[in-house]
């Protein structure tokens, strides 16, 4: 009897595991308020009528049309590694205000207004790539951002942001140009995971006369208190920084058996000649 009990209680916890996996969960990347305003990020985002991917399409919306977020429904779609919950919006277009529903994945992340342009970041697809430490294809998000002039895309760059466990938090800022020659400004855009050991990803875009140009990706990452990798830049303006130089730091540190520290530095020396970048 022990036995068949035992044997019972297996196949209900396989079950339930099973149905575990099957779930999907939206990205925390794709959280947005309701009665909030967005943008659209993927050009012509098509507007159902429904929540589902198979309901008539009643309009498609163009990149950096704003929108307003009216409910959040429950129904999720997974994209690659991108997950979302479709959203009912409403908006203008052509002088008349209408409604309907969009996924989530195809929305801003972020979006910012500087100096007359609009930039904005999200995620766009999810491609294979080679993965140089296991030596294996796996599936990688690619976001990217986009600088936009009226209703014209002027410039995008694209970069990477790992699977869908890095998708939990995101931000996106306008901050100085940096002391950087000839540069307007810098762009960050940053996405993290939750949990341990999960990284997370800064990318910094410098933007100049109408250009976009992506600076070498930082990736931190961390296991309590047993091991991290932290990657950071040293721009102009910054403490013990130089003239139109950007220095690539990189920290480590790893616990050994005996439970002591064991830290490695290291560092890479870029030099910005004022249009664009290159080793030292």
């Amino acid at each position: 009897m022990k036995f068949l009990f035992t044997c019972f209680s297996l196949f209900v916890l396989q079950l339930f595991s099973a149905q575990e996996d099957e779930m999907v969960y939206a990205n925390g990347i794709f959280q947005f308020e309701e009665n909030k305003s967005q943008k659209i990020f993927t050009d012509w985002t098509r507007v159902r009528k429904e929540p589902h991917v198979n309901a008539q399409v009643l309009d498609s919306l163009p990149t950096n049309q704003q929108i307003l977020i009216l409910q959040k429904d429950e129904t999720i779609l997974k994209l690659g590694e991108r997950r979302s919950n479709w959203y009912k919006i409403s908006y203008q277009k052509g002088g008349q205000n209408s409604e309907g529903y969009i996924w989530g994945g195809n929305l801003c992340v972020g979006y910012r207004n500087k100096n007359g342009y609009d930039f904005l970041f999200g995620l766009s697809k999810t491609e294979k790539k080679k993965d140089k430490q296991l030596g294996d294809n796996i599936n990688q998000n690619i976001a990217s951002i986009k600088a936009v002039e009226g209703n014209t895309l002027i410039d995008e760059v694209f970069f990477n942001t790992g699977s869908g466990e890095e998708l939990s938090y995101g931000t996106f800022a306008v901050e100085s140009n940096h002391q950087l020659k000839n540069v307007e400004l810098t762009l960050k855009a940053m996405v993290s995971g939750e949990a341990c050991g999960i990284a997370s990803y800064d990318q910094y875009v410098l933007f100049k006369d109408k250009k976009l140009i992506a600076l070498p990706q930082l990736m931190n990452v961390g296991d309590a208190d047993i091991y991290y990798h932290s990657e950071s830049f040293v721009f102009p303006n910054d403490k013990g920084g130089t003239s139109n130089t950007i220095v690539f730091k990189t920290e480590e540190m790893q616990k050994d058996d005996n439970d002591r520290e064991k830290k490695k530095y290291s560092s890479k020396t870029y030099l910005w000649d004022g249009s664009s970048y290159k080793l030292k």
